[in-house]
């Protein structure tokens, strides 16, 4: 499975912020658009919030023994905007931005490296009151954020993500309003995708100018395959492409947005409100491209072209209703190899399944073992066939607020009893444990 993946390749585990830490309102923490968002009703399953969340933030000791207990050699994580600096704006929160660097000494401590997300979709609520990631301010605000993080934890942090997934952070925030901060405008979206790839460039130049060696971004993509060789469905996956893919991956490695695109998006009356100078900004050399993949899909041409039809395929999926496509992450990380050639590590993979616990709260989660290692097996096929991937994070370590479906989907190895907050490995924690462990060159 993993045979065929280089020597130092690496293994991870990840989470974000405004998922696992709760702690809302503690210690000068202020208001993200993900707290006043899931409070509208009917935004999030359940009605349910963040405010507790794993309770990672009065955990965060215990949690970290138990990564290291894995064996893995990295930790993805995000920091809270509005916990390090409240409102987006002005001096960094001491105590907030203190919870960082304790959870990076901790990692430190116990042998694992540190991988810090910058943004993993909480933007501060008084930026978005001003305009949000459409008002091209955000991007200069999110800069100077980038430079407060540095200055607090940049000794010991060796490796820095701009962005999670820039893609849903325009589209489904902007565009189609299930995610914070539920705005419905698709030209508004394109906005907010150019000024998140310019908040990338300006940190990213921010972040250089400081010494930092080793530079990414993180999106989440899948493979368009049209449904038959007819013109329209053919177009159809181009367009699925163009806004899945494309428009993100051109300007931040070609430094151009591809034409058929902003073709694409005129029709729809929107336009990429790009200045001079901000495509050079965009396209600061990455080090390292992050990539988020879960599934694939099959487009069919609809009667509104700016709205594919996906067609299922029968296979096997987990409980979001994804089907289970591993070859396409090969697909993927071949094409984004050969188009792009930019190093890349697999930020984010992972599935949720209807987990049952036993009384212990020990989950046989076969389904999930075979998901993981069915995409790590991809993955070392990529690599055989010439791509250049570095690592490989599960997501996510342990069970947390899945965004609009509040708590009842669980991603985790680890499961979490949101009552007792008791973390539990599940089977595949310890496969994942095993699989790290074998991967290792015996000792001398």
């Amino acid at each position: 499975m993993s045979e065929g993946l280089p020597a130092d390749f690496f293994w991870g585990v990840a989470t974000s912020a405004y998922q696992i830490e709760g702690a809302h309102d503690e210690d000068g923490r202020t208001l993200s658009i993900w707290d006043t968002f899931s409070r509208r009703p009917g935004a999030v399953a359940n009605g349910e919030t963040g405010d507790i969340a794993c309770d990672h933030y009065h955990r965060m000791p215990a949690d970290v023994a138990m990564i290291a207990r894995l064996g893995v050699d990295k930790y993805r994580f995000s920091v809270s905007w509005p916990r390090i600096q409240p409102g987006g704006r002005g001096p960094v929160n001491p105590k907030g931005v203190g919870f960082y660097s304790r959870l990076v000494d901790e990692l430190l401590e116990k042998g694992v490296d540190p991988w810090l997300t910058l943004y993993h979709w909480d933007l501060p609520q008084e930026l978005e009151d001003a305009g949000g990631w459409p008002h091209r301010d955000t991007a200069y605000r999110f800069a100077d954020f980038a430079g407060l993080v540095h200055d607090a934890l940049g000794d010991r942090v060796p490796t820095w993500t701009t962005l999670n997934e820039p893609r849903c952070s325009a589209m489904l925030g902007y565009d189609t309003g299930r995610h914070a901060p539920g705005r419905k405008n698709f030209a508004e979206a394109m906005r907010a995708v150019h000024h998140l790839l310019l908040a990338h460039g300006l940190a990213s130049q921010e972040l250089r100018s400081r010494g930092v060696g080793s530079l990414g971004i993180t999106l989440n993509m899948g493979v368009a395959t049209p449904a038959s060789d007819d013109p329209r469905d053919v177009d159809a996956a181009r367009r699925a492409d163009g806004l899945g893919t494309r428009i993100y991956l051109d300007p931040l490695v070609h430094g151009s947005y591809p034409e058929d695109v902003l073709v694409d998006i005129a029709a729809r009356g929107a336009e990429i409100p790009a200045r001079s100078g901000d495509l050079e900004i965009i396209s600061t050399p990455l080090d390292v491209l992050g990539v988020n993949y879960y599934t694939s899909h099959v487009f069919k041409a609809a009667d509104n072209p700016a709205a594919p039809e996906v067609v299922p395929q029968g296979r096997p999926v987990t409980a979001m209703g994804w089907e289970i496509v591993p070859s396409g992450l090969t697909q993927l990380l071949v094409r984004l190899h050969q188009d792009y050639g930019v190093p890349m590590v697999i930020t984010e993979n992972g599935a949720a399944f209807d987990d049952a616990a036993d009384e212990d709260g020990f989950v046989v989660d076969l389904d999930r073992v075979a998901y993981l290692a069915a995409h790590i097996a991809a993955v070392a096929e990529a690599v055989r066939a010439g791509a250049d991937v570095r690592g490989y994070f599960a997501w996510s370590l342990m069970d947390n607020f899945e965004w609009g479906y509040g708590y009842e989907k669980r991603f985790g190895i680890v499961r979490v009893d949101y009552e007792t907050q008791q973390r539990t490995l599940k089977q595949s924690a310890q496969w994942f444990r095993d699989l790290i462990r074998s991967s290792r060159p015996p000792a001398a």
